[in-house]
């Protein structure tokens, strides 16, 4: 991410505008800044992994709520999910959420060796990722899905070495191709609003905007491929996901894991 901070003045006056990404796997701890009394905040699952170059997984789904009410000085959990990893029972990807799983969350895709479905959402909207290709050989490797978008589902695996199944709509990752590696990393989405649709004419398609997240993966890639993310966006007056004031230079102070940029 850039140190470069952005002016955006906020309406009426009050605490400048700001944001907090989180990327890094785990659970962390997001305190409210003085004069802020909502956010809006997205969320990706990790993807899922396709497990012993044998089967396709899921991408993560992407949820955003918009007006969360906050209090400054308050703390509030933010956990970033995982990307699975090529051994089973970790093949498939962790959840992502900002205060609970209930409130707003990109849940993660499964594993390819537990039916590799897309992840799905929890909030104001979003998209499911997408699921694992079909195989219609005997021969397993289909490819995995891409993340979830903002108003739309990430795109389908495509099926053993047959090419793609579609693209990702409303910003949603593109789908992969099916190869004899279990299929090419499915196409991730960015956490800076709704941007161009993910296609994969070659290989994983990408959407949204900004650093991707969020895609299914193949076995030979760990927890941090495909890994999810959240990120919190104030004032929620005047800052709304899918595309209002969220781009990345619409903003003022820029925190990354915690930490000021």
């Amino acid at each position: 991410m850039s140190n470069t901070k952005a002016m955006l003045l906020t309406v009426g006056g009050g605490a400048p505008a700001g944001e907090a990404v989180y990327d890094s796997i785990g659970t962390h701890t997001w305190t409210c800044p003085d004069g802020v009394t909502s956010v809006s905040v997205v969320c990706v699952g990790g993807g899922g992994n396709g497990v012993n170059y044998s089967y396709g997984a899921g991408g993560g789904g992407l949820g955003y709520k918009n007006n969360i009410s906050v209090t400054a000085g308050s703390t509030y959990t933010v956990v970033v999910g995982k990307g699975g990893d090529g051994t089973y029972p970790n093949d498939s990807g962790g959840d992502s959420y900002f205060i609970s799983d209930t409130t707003v969350a990109g849940k993660g895709g499964k594993g390819g060796a537990i039916g590799g479905a897309g992840g799905t959402y929890v909030g104001d909207g979003g998209g499911n990722g997408g699921a694992k290709g079909t195989d219609s050989t005997g021969n397993f490797k289909p490819g995995n899905g891409g993340a979830g978008g903002y108003s739309g589902n990430g795109g389908a695996g495509g099926a053993n070495n047959t090419g793609y199944d579609g693209s990702g709509g409303g910003g949603a990752g593109g789908s992969s191709t099916g190869t004899s590696d279990a299929g090419t990393r499915g196409g991730g989405v960015g956490l800076y609003g709704e941007g161009a649709n993910g296609v994969a004419p070659s290989g994983a398609g990408s959407g949204g905007s900004g650093t991707l997240y969020g895609g299914g993966h193949g076995y030979s890639d760990g927890q941090n491929e495909g890994r999810g993310a959240v990120r919190i966006v104030w004032p929620a007056d005047s800052r709304s996901f899918p595309s209002t004031l969220v781009a990345e230079s619409d903003s003022v102070d820029i925190y990354l894991n915690g930490t000021l940029q």
